[in-house]
């Protein structure tokens, strides 16, 4: 698996689908798309299916879902939730394969 999901994220991810009242059997969906300042960004939301072209794994309950095409760009990222000194909150992610990313920490390129 390219990808994996902390403790503290997974927590969190399970707080959200609490609060949402997503149905059973819904996953988090990691993904890149094309666009942010350095050429591509991570995408990640909440989907009701999967296919045979996913790799599911399970992350302290929480079902993650990931596209084979991008293990490419995924391969050893590491996804937590983080709190700042300023309040802020956000899932932060660390991705080995990172060649640029801009001050956002929200686009980066391989």
């Amino acid at each position: 698996m390219p990808v994996t999901l902390t403790e503290t994220a997974a927590s969190e991810v399970k707080r959200i689908l609490g609060e949402q009242s997503v149905p059973d059997g819904t996953v988090l969906r990691v993904g890149v798309k094309g666009g942010g300042c350095s050429g591509f960004s991570y995408d990640l939301n909440f989907d009701s299916e999967t296919s045979e072209k996913d790799r599911v794994t399970d992350f302290f309950g929480v079902k993650l879902a990931i596209e084979k095409k991008f293990d490419p760009y995924l391969d050893g990222t590491v996804i937590d939730f983080v709190t700042n000194d300023l309040g802020q909150r956000g899932f932060k992610f660390t991705n080995p394969n990172v060649v640029k990313s801009c001050g956002c920490g929200s686009s980066f390129s391989v």
